[in-house]
């Protein structure tokens, strides 16, 4: 039979190389976004069936019980099951705390936190009705270990993510549903480079400053990409890490350690 993955976020950036990189890897993907994101989400479609897999787009809101309920028994249904799930929405923006309102800091409690929670619980509700487990997959961060300054919120909800996963590790562990999350740092992306021009204008740099002075901190040498995040994706969607859960594994080249 063959195994189904669905991927939040997967318009650009690291839901797309993740979304790619399991259907490389012999999944059929449900490929989700918001409608603004909707033509993008479509190419990434295409994307996969050109690889020889099927796969559906989904536009839904992540932060919404309803829209992620139906999302999941939609894949499922179209699909034929419901095998991995990446909750990989996520948002954040670049601000000093003292500036942030509390319409912003629910803002990406809504996506990064409750969009994650809500993947989780509907994800295992249909993969604790089939009867056969499954692989739930978040997306942490680095900052989950070593926040940062100008982006609190983001690196709040990345913290609960941790202790959400492995809540849920614990809870779901008897259905034989294995919940662990990546945890990405400097990774390469238009969201990243949007975040990077930001620090630039708050520190006087040029966005090449801020991306040479974060190198100078990685003993890799060198920026992350998204396929240096799917590629740990595709281990934790695989039966090589059926005995891994809980876990927030860093991608970071080692800036920081768990």
């Amino acid at each position: 039979m063959n195994r189904v993955a669905l991927v939040t976020g997967a318009a650009r950036g690291i839901g797309r190389a993740i979304a790619l990189r399991l259907a490389k890897d012999g999944f059929n993907v449900a490929v989700n976004d918001i409608e603004a994101s909707s033509s993008d989400l479509q190419k990434v479609q295409q994307e996969i069936e050109e690889i020889g897999r099927k796969s559906i787009a989904i536009t839904a809101d992540v932060s919404d019980s309803k829209s992620v309920e139906k999302m999941m028994e939609e894949a499922a249904q179209k699909l034929g099951s419901l095998d991995v799930v990446v909750a990989n929405a996520g948002i954040g923006d670049v601000k000093s705390l003292l500036d942030t309102t509390v319409e912003e800091w629910d803002r990406v409690f809504a996506v990064n936190m409750r969009g994650v929670f809500l993947c989780y619980k509907e994800a295992a509700k249909i993969m604790i009705k089939q009867g056969r487990g499954g692989k739930i997959i978040g997306a942490g961060s680095s900052v989950a270990y070593k926040a940062c300054a100008m982006i609190g919120p983001y690196c709040t909800t990345k913290w609960g993510i941790r202790g959400l996963t492995q809540a849920a590790a614990i809870e779901w562990a008897p259905y034989n549903i294995t919940v662990n999350a990546y945890g990405p740092g400097f990774i390469k992306t238009s969201l990243s480079d949007k975040s990077n021009e930001e620090f630039a204008k708050l520190q006087g740099k040029t966005v090449e400053d801020i991306v040479n002075d974060a190198v100078k901190t990685i003993p890799l040498g060198r920026v992350g990409y998204p396929d240096d995040v799917a590629n740990l994706v595709s281990f934790l969607a695989s039966k090589d890490s059926d005995y891994i859960t809980g876990q927030n594994i860093l991608v970071n080249g080692g800036r920081d350690f768990s």
